[in-house]
């Protein structure tokens, strides 16, 4: 969890680093700490050695295929930035980063990966992708006026059933993965519940549109809990481990 915040930590505030003036050109970002002037770019590389030191020494921690492992997430995490300005796709970018745990996770506790682990990490980038359209959906004006390119301003007027497309993904990938790793009644209540919740976030997105973007994007913070919290009380309950 502490390797998880420091490193997420780390990759936001590179990623603001690089986009600080893009971040200037769009209304809801342009008073952040780096466009509004707030902080200074020297104060933020400062923050992100910090926060990587940090994600470092928990690294060091596992065992050596999860610390290879860990470093090649890296490269990920340095190309993501970029995305926005020469694809219409960096949700899967950030997909492909911000789901590494998932494959983290596995090899800290077995030393290799196999299929169930991959599995959860498709699912992972999957959901990435559906969210993080529902999020670029608040900037898809100004990102066009500045440059940046999203899921969001491609879908258009498809946007609903775009993040649609990506949530069944998600779920589907999910289920290959728990039933993989052999995951019983508990853990399939949370994934139901987790299934739920996503297809509620589409029929208010289909409904509400932008105006209600942000708020379906924090949600999948409880959705992600509910997903949790099957897994966790059925291994808690000594269910498979």
């Amino acid at each position: 969890m502490i390797g998880a915040i420091a490193m997420r930590g780390a990759g936001a505030t590179y990623n603001d680093i690089l986009d600080r003036k893009l971040d200037a050109g769009v209304e809801r970002t342009r008073g952040r700490p780096l466009p509004s002037g707030r902080a200074s770019v020297r104060a933020a590389a400062f923050f992100l050695v910090a926060q990587s030191l940090v994600g470092l020494a928990v690294l060091l921690c596992f065992n050596a295929f999860t610390i290879v492992l860990g470093i090649a997430s890296l490269g990920i995490v340095a190309i993501y930035p970029l995305m926005k300005r020469i694809t219409a796709w960096p949700q899967a970018a950030l997909g492909l980063a911000f789901a590494w745990g998932a494959l983290m996770g596995w090899a800290a506790r077995y030393g290799a990966l196999a299929w169930p682990a991959v599995a959860l990490y498709a699912s992972a980038i999957c959901w990435t992708i559906g969210y993080d359209t529902i999020y670029a959906l608040q900037d898809a004006r100004d990102d066009a006026i500045v440059g940046i390119k999203s899921t969001a301003r491609l879908f258009g007027e498809n946007v609903v059933a775009g993040v649609a497309v990506f949530y069944v993904l998600a779920a589907m990938f999910a289920e290959a993965a728990l039933t993989g790793a052999g995951a019983h009644v508990i853990a399939q209540l949370g994934f139901v519940a987790w299934c739920l919740h996503l297809g509620w976030q589409i029929q208010t997105l289909r409904r509400d549109g932008a105006s209600k973007a942000l708020m379906l994007f924090r949600s999948n913070r409880d959705a992600g809990f509910l997903l949790f919290l099957g897994i966790a009380l059925e291994g808690w309950l000594g269910g498979p481990s």
